[in-house]
């Protein structure tokens, strides 16, 4: 990724190393070598990028330049998987390898296959870009394993209207929608059955081992594995600590009492992941206050309004008005 803001950058007549340095970021991040970013100090530079390079779609640019190679051992595992839901599943489920701070989900509803990408960190700026970057990602890997030539059935993302959107269509070639409560892709659900050409099992397997010693090597808690499932969970009204025990194969009071033990309880993680979104959509769409207590699953926005106060001291409209975009500020809600 880094690689490819540079690009994207240099590209724009911007000064790449200047920018790091104005994001409070080290400059080495370019040199190709594992520096540890935060995710928030990415949305960060990625804010600060597209502010001066006056591109609204920087994140898009810059998903273009990656592939599954850009992945590194999980787009190898993904590479030699027998289908390609068996590699997006892989994708889903590994993820954390090369992406710690958010969350893919794939869904599979009526005949339709939904691939989306969260943050699951706290993130204020930059959400929006790192969201299309990630669909643009994805669609380069999609591409890949089922040829150049495949498109989704719609795109949607959960940012406001650009001034252009012509680049949103002419990479995707379908139809985009913003003002979206998620970033994700749609397709026809068959397109999980297609077998992946050339892929060896033996390389898989292989990987696959290296993918999990990785992974036994970060520390996690269960309260991380909850923030990451929430973040799918909580805008798809199966935010509910009874789907979550099933899930972890636990009991709901086992489920409460190791949560207890970690400082935290399911109901507290909720509501964070649900402040989470609700402020990303405050401040990169313009869904209304209805839309946006819809998507959250309160029964009234006045239900919405009441807790967005209990979490954060002020209503969604005031905090809305004090951290949106300049531009977006000028919009009225629920329309571009």
């Amino acid at each position: 990724m880094a690689q490819g803001l540079r690009t994207v950058l240099i590209e724009r007549d911007a000064d790449p190393e200047g920018l790091v340095r104005a994001a409070e970021l080290d400059p080495r991040i370019f040199d190709g070598r594992s520096l540890s970013v935060p995710f928030v100090a990415l949305g960060r530079l990625f804010a600060l990028a597209a502010e001066r390079t006056r591109c609204p779609h920087l994140g898009l640019l810059v998903g273009q330049h990656a592939d599954l190679g850009s992945l590194g051992l999980v787009g190898l595992l993904m590479r030699h998987c027998a289908t390609v839901g068996d590699a997006l599943r892989a994708l889903e489920a590994h993820i954390g390898v090369q992406d710690r701070g958010a969350v893919v989900g794939l869904g599979i509803e009526a005949e339709l296959a939904v691939l989306s990408y969260a943050p699951h960190e706290p993130v204020s700026e930059g959400a929006a870009l790192q969201s299309e970057r990630a669909l643009a990602v994805t669609t380069n890997i999609l591409r890949a394993l089922c040829g150049s030539d495949w498109v989704p059935l719609e795109v949607l993302l959960p940012r406001s209207v650009p001034p252009d959107t012509g680049p949103y269509q002419d990479f995707f070639c379908a139809p985009v929608r913003f003002d979206q409560e998620m970033a994700a892709l749609v397709f026809p659900a068959p397109v999980l059955a297609l077998p992946i050409a050339g892929a060896d099992p033996a390389i898989r397997r292989r990987v696959e081992d290296q993918v999990r010693c990785l992974e036994a090597a970060q520390p996690h808690t269960l309260a991380d594995d909850l923030r990451q499932y929430l973040r799918t969970a909580v805008t798809r009204r199966r935010c509910r600590a009874e789907r979550v025990a099933r899930l972890k194969f636990l009991h709901r009071r086992t489920l409460s009492r190791r949560l207890r033990a970690e400082g935290t309880s399911f109901r507290r993680l909720a509501n964070e992941v649900q402040f989470q979104v609700a402020k990303q959509l405050l401040t990169d769409t313009t869904m209304g206050l209805a839309q946006i207590s819809a998507v959250l699953d309160f029964s009234e926005p006045a239900a919405f309004t009441h807790a967005f106060r209990r979490w954060s001291g002020t209503t969604p409209s005031a905090w809305r008005k004090a951290n949106r975009p300049a531009d977006l500020s000028r919009r009225p809600e629920g329309g571009p």
